[in-house]
């Protein structure tokens, strides 16, 4: 088993954060070789901000992801920027808040990431969060408690409010799974 992950979005909306939990998750808690790699543009904010994470039962041999199997976009400026380069079957996971105007012929995957943020946390930067627990939930790349595990060791102040988070992701994925 090889995933490729891209995470995109703008500056400030936590994607680098989010790979390196990923990346983390993957390679600590659950056993798996991963490669980890971010882009930002000059100024942090607003610019689009792009992170890769490969995890692979093997060897990485490559480390760049060209097309991933799991595309994140938390905006539409990165929709539009990053759907250039998916596969037929990349499942793309969006975020209703940011994004508005979708390709029909991808496999898009409809989420209130940003809202199900506020809703649970009262905070939209938890909304990096609740997208890991999409990931994991609509796929098997990795374990919610691989996830849970590094939550706890880099959260220690905001972790209750980041598992509500992560838990409330992942129910929205396992919910997609199963209407799927």
């Amino acid at each position: 088993m090889k995933y490729s992950v891209r995470l995109t979005g703008s500056g400030g909306q936590g994607i680098i954060l989010a790979s390196i939990i990923l990346a983390e998750a993957a390679g600590i808690y659950d056993g798996k070789n991963v490669v980890q790699s971010q882009v930002y543009g000059a100024a942090a904010r607003g610019e689009i901000s792009k992170a890769d994470v490969i995890i692979s039962d093997e060897e990485i041999y490559f480390p760049e992801v060209r097309m991933p199997d799991v595309l994140l976009t938390l905006t539409q400026e990165s929709y539009n920027e990053f759907t250039k380069t998916v596969k037929d079957e990349t499942k793309v996971i969006i975020d209703e808040f940011g994004v508005w105007s979708v390709n029909p012929m991808l496999k898009n995957f409809s989420f209130p990431i940003t809202k199900t943020a506020v809703d649970v946390t009262s905070r939209r930067i938890s909304a990096n969060i609740v997208a890991l627990g999409i990931i994991s939930g609509l796929t098997d790349i990795v374990s919610i408690g691989a996830i849970k595990n590094v939550l706890s060791n880099r959260f220690k102040n905001n972790l209750d409010v980041n598992l509500i988070a992560l838990e409330k992701g992942f129910e929205l994925g396992q919910k997609e799974v199963k209407n799927g």
